[in-house]
């Protein structure tokens, strides 16, 4: 039986106090990389990004940074592994310091409860028959043990990219390839957010709210040379968003893939009987990355690797993405992942373009009601679970703050121009400074 499924606030979160999402100021956020995907196999490395840069030495200090930026909310998350790292075992000490901090510099957290992986314990992950059920119980510990303090949860982050990563291209654990594979993540994964979300508000109270974060995907170029192809990502980039809030029906472009492929009757009459929906829409959109151009004569399998042809789409794409996800869904929209990697004056350049093309949406109409700078500091390209290189070899710069190792092989933080430009930004749209850290 599936836990907490008989809470007041089965579909939506109608009675949640919006503070602070009908603030008519824009909502300005910096996150901090929180990859967690603990499994190895022969050839692999742990991927843990809050260990890999130093987060887990440094969290105090780390936070002070982040109050000087002039940020009112940050995206940061639970490492699920540690807090969790045996069944039915619970580890909140250092998590206890962790909320005390935020508290005390006045930001609020937005808390991914899950960023790719799972604990070591759960055989086979995300595709275990009890996965939808242990990740509610673990969001339902974390959400009564802080509640009051943590009201801002993202059940999953990027679940349409989870299911790429571990489900079709076999990236990343269970290992699972093709459409069958796939298909059965997405399945599980839509799950588990459902579950998670009625956990939460169950544990947590109308206080709660929720944002929903989804990685986004466009496509250029010779479109016409790859109709078919383009049609069915299309409608795949909203496939776990649309089974999550009960969208996927006999109508659904894609219901006849889901059932081909492994899922049936019902499971789609569960999704309609236990949806649930977010207060906020997020989207992650990277001008260098998102979209995906076709070029006729080539293969494209639309598998998430590096050798992709991509167009920087800019502000175009940006705006694209966000109208996207407020059109199909009808909430509030925060842009929550963009930045630039590369020369901090591209990083400003690029801050500077998409902060205008916010305000300029937000002065057409569209509710966009945050924007998150990713990230704090620099992290570590995802290559390195699979390659020998020293941690440093693989920073991607595109923080605030840069990392540089020391003669001890930690990581300091050096400010970058990013900062104080970032600081400008937040001063102008939330009307104060930096705060004391």
């Amino acid at each position: 039986m599936a836990p907490h499924l008989n809470g007041t606030r089965s579909v939506a979160t109608e009675d949640v106090s919006r503070r602070w999402f009908d603030d008519p100021r824009l909502n300005l956020a910096v996150g901090f990389e929180d990859t967690f995907v603990p499994q190895v196999r022969t050839g692999e490395r742990s991927l843990d990004e809050y260990e890999l840069t130093d987060h887990y030495l440094n969290w105090y200090d780390d936070l002070g940074l982040l109050a000087r930026t002039g940020a009112n909310q940050a995206r940061w998350g639970v490492p699920w592994y540690r807090v969790n790292p045996e069944r039915n075992v619970w580890r909140f000490d250092w998590l206890d310091r962790v909320v005390a901090r935020f508290a005390e510099i006045g930001v609020q957290p937005i808390v991914d409860l899950v960023h790719y992986g799972t604990p070591l314990w759960l055989d086979n992950g995300f595709v275990n028959h009890c996965f939808p059920e242990r990740v509610a119980e673990y969001a339902a510990r974390v959400a009564e043990r802080y509640a009051g303090e943590l009201t801002v949860f993202t059940p999953m982050n990027e679940p349409l990219l989870t299911a790429m990563y571990c489900g079709q291209y076999g990236h990343w654990p269970p290992h699972l390839r093709g459409d069958d594979g796939f298909v059965r993540l997405v399945g599980q994964l839509a799950k588990g957010i459902c579950l998670t979300q009625r956990a939460v508000v169950e544990a947590g109270g109308a206080q709660t709210a929720f944002v929903h974060v989804e990685a986004s995907f466009r496509f250029s170029g010779d479109i016409s040379a790859f109709r078919d192809q383009v049609e069915f990502l299309s409608h795949r980039r909203f496939l776990v968003e649309d089974l999550v809030t009960g969208r996927v029906d006999d109508g659904h472009a894609l219901v006849r893939y889901l059932l081909d492929n492994g899922m049936n009757d019902a499971d789609l009459a569960w999704f309609h009987q236990y949806s649930v929906q977010p207060d906020v829409m997020g989207v992650n959109y990277y001008p260098q990355v998102s979209t995906e151009r076709f070029v006729a004569g080539e293969a494209h399998d639309g598998g998430p690797n590096d050798l992709w042809p991509r167009d920087n789409a800019g502000v175009t794409g940006l705006a694209d993405v966000l109208l996207l996800a407020w059109r199909r869904y009808g909430r509030p929209v925060y842009l929550t992942e963009t930045s630039w990697p590369g020369p901090v004056n591209e990083r400003i350049a690029w801050m500077d373009a998409s902060m205008a093309a916010v305000d300029e949406m937000r002065s057409g109409g569209v509710p966009v009601i945050g924007y998150c700078w990713w990230s704090l500091f620099d992290m570590l390209f995802w290559t390195y679970r699979t390659e020998l290189g020293e941690p440093q070899e693989y920073l991607a710069g595109m923080g605030l703050w840069d990392l540089a190792p020391d003669d001890v092989g930690h990581f300091r933080r050096i400010e970058t121009a990013a900062a104080d430009h970032f600081r400008r930004h937040a001063a102008q749209r939330r009307g104060a400074g930096s705060r004391s850290a």
